[in-house]
């Protein structure tokens, strides 16, 4: 098979995450000790990079939250490590968050092979980005979110077209400054980590800056959406028995029971920890706490709150 010629080949030395790390330049000559010194000491920067970039990731929280209050969905396009960040962090919310698996969906370039196996030469079509958007029917109520370190992935690039073409509200989650690739996009999320202690290797500060975006986003979206009351994962699946206990847990820890009086409700409930919280705190039934919280979108705060509005203060403060 012939080379690709220079002239197809894009130039992105100059980017951000393709540049070398003066830090690292004798990376093959450290102890074991201090490499692992100088990896703590790059990371710091993943930390600064997402709190650099807190109010573009703010405004995606919120404007998500409303998208997936109004029937729609959250998807996340990436190649390599990037699409596979996003599956991880589209994956994990149904046990989490108790939500339907297609609220939430990650889309790989290559598919679900390219989680196991390098596939990275699929990452270079833009067709196969804009044939993803149209084969989810994407529409105007869902969120876009591409995920491209270096920005430049046209897998990830033709998604977000087609997506902002069917009026969806478009993000990029990129770890290259805004001007080096300018991207248009409703928000655009640049989480500057510098360049890596190996030139061009991605999966690392970068990876890790993406990683920790998306745990903020999709999270800060479930709070919003009633998924969580104070700090406990309320709508968590109980699907195993690590999961059991954290549920027998919280309704002890919320309420005045025990473990078997705990337990009795949480059955009584149908393994739903937030309407056990609702029929405990209210003394409705289950049917009644089911209505009762869809009324108030899943919120179970709200649920407590106005149907003890004529009464004493219900459930803890």
């Amino acid at each position: 098979m012939a080379m690709e010629s220079t002239e197809q080949v894009i130039e992105r030395g100059h980017l951000l995450t393709e540049q070398v790390n003066p830090n690292s330049h004798n990376l093959d000559e450290l102890t074991a000790l201090d490499m692992v010194a100088l990896f703590n000491q790059e990371d710091a920067q993943a930390i600064a990079a997402v709190a650099a970039a807190r109010s573009a990731l703010a405004e995606a929280i919120e404007r998500t939250a409303v998208a997936l209050r109004q029937g729609g969905r959250l998807f996340y396009v990436g190649a390599g490590t990037s699409g596979r960040l996003g599956v991880l962090d589209a994956a994990e919310c149904p046990p989490t968050f108790c939500t339907p698996p297609e609220l939430v969906q990650g889309i790989i370039a290559g598919g679900a092979g390219a989680l196991v196996r390098s596939s990275e030469d699929l990452e270079d079509r833009a067709e196969d980005g804009m044939e993803a958007i149209a084969h989810r029917q994407i529409t105007a109520l869902d969120v876009v979110v591409g995920i491209s370190a270096g920005g430049t992935t046209p897998f990830v690039q033709g998604a977000l077209r087609a997506a902002r073409q069917r009026g969806a509200t478009t993000v990029m989650m990129a770890c290259v400054p805004a001007e080096q690739v300018p991207c248009e996009v409703d928000i655009d999320i640049r989480l500057l980590v510098g360049p890596e202690i190996i030139a061009g290797s991605t999966r690392l500060k970068a990876g890790t800056a993406t990683k920790l975006a998306l745990n903020i986003l999709s999270t800060g979206v479930m709070v919003k959406l009633g998924k969580v009351y104070g700090n406990r994962m309320v709508d968590v699946a109980v699907t195993n028995k690590k999961l059991h206990d954290r549920a027998l847990r919280m309704l002890q820890d919320l309420t005045d029971l025990n473990r078997e009086a705990a337990a009795f409700l949480l059955e009584k409930s149908g393994r739903r920890v937030k309407l056990a919280l609702l029929m405990h705190w209210t003394g409705v039934d289950a049917e009644t706490g089911d209505r009762l919280l869809a009324e108030h979108h899943g919120n179970l705060r709200q649920a407590v709150r106005i149907y003890g509005a004529g009464g004493s203060e219900l459930g803890p403060r």
